[in-house]
């Protein structure tokens, strides 16, 4: 005999259940099913932000620059990557690979009707806007800002990327990141997703990069040494600026200094 659920509180459950997805909205449905948290403020030309790893698309929220771009006329759009946030977190490799993350940023961006756009990415979202430069049609993005980031990425063996995948796959096993993955833990992100995002993460070549003809602002913090110069990743583009602003890799993005050098180019390049 299956057991009978109070009337009550089957109410109680299906108006948490609808506010829990209310709360997700709005979604995208990517073309795999996976369904993408974003927002949209402002009016005018489109910027999309890519956030990094172990964040969501809250943390552009909490940065100058996005005030900053929607006031100098800008259309903002963020996102929570698949995997994070109030996005879907598919559990199988598969879900991640094939630059699927990328094909999703692609997809929502059509989705809301935006034929060209420009693209903003911090530390793992410059590697994911690397990336798009080098995939998607050269129409489509005009400039891309890459932050936080060297050129370490074009290597498929990049001890950064396996040392994550390690750290998230057998706990203990470096020492030196267990305050980044304290940090996923006492936020909530589900591991095995962020685990396979490594595994899956988009390599671009040199030479892609050398093929990539957009004007490029490659932005770093003056301390930040976490995933090498920046420098040599401007030097592999061939429509780069570099620019370097106070601060870390961890609080680089959320100065005045960084939300002005992304304004000021997109207003002074073409």
């Amino acid at each position: 005999m299956k057991p009978v659920i109070p009337a009550f509180l089957l109410c109680v459950y299906l108006s948490l259940s609808a506010w829990a997805q209310e709360a997700r909205e709005p979604l995208f449905t990517a073309p795999d099913g996976t369904r993408i948290h974003y927002d949209r403020t402002g009016n005018g030309p489109a910027v999309v932000l890519i956030h990094g790893f172990i964040v969501t698309g809250e943390s552009w929220k909490r940065a100058p620059v996005t005030q900053r771009l929607i006031e100098a006329g800008h259309t903002v759009v963020t996102l929570d990557l698949r995997g994070n946030g109030r996005s879907d977190k598919p559990r199988q490799l598969a879900a991640y690979q094939q630059d699927a993350e990328v094909t999703d940023v692609m997809a929502l961006m059509k989705h809301l009707g935006f034929r060209q756009y420009d693209v903003v990415g911090y530390s793992r979202g410059a590697i994911l806007a690397a990336r798009l430069l080098a995939v998607s049609p050269r129409r489509r993005i005009r400039r891309a800002m890459l932050g936080g980031m060297g050129i370490g990425f074009t290597n498929p063996l990049w001890h950064r990327r396996w040392d994550f995948y390690e750290a998230l796959n057998r706990p203990g096993s470096h020492p030196e990141l267990a305050p980044a993955i304290a940090y996923a833990l006492k936020t909530g992100a589900d591991t095995v997703a962020l685990k396979h995002m490594q595994q899956a993460q988009p390599v671009t070549s040199r030479r892609a990069l050398g093929r990539i003809r957009q004007p490029v602002l490659v932005i770093s913090g003056e301390n930040d040494t976490d995933n090498g110069p920046a420098h040599e990743l401007a030097e592999s583009l061939p429509n780069a600026t570099l620019r370097q602003v106070p601060g870390t890799h961890n609080t680089a993005m959320f100065t005045p200094e960084f939300a002005s050098e992304v304004v000021d180019f997109l207003r002074l390049t073409p």
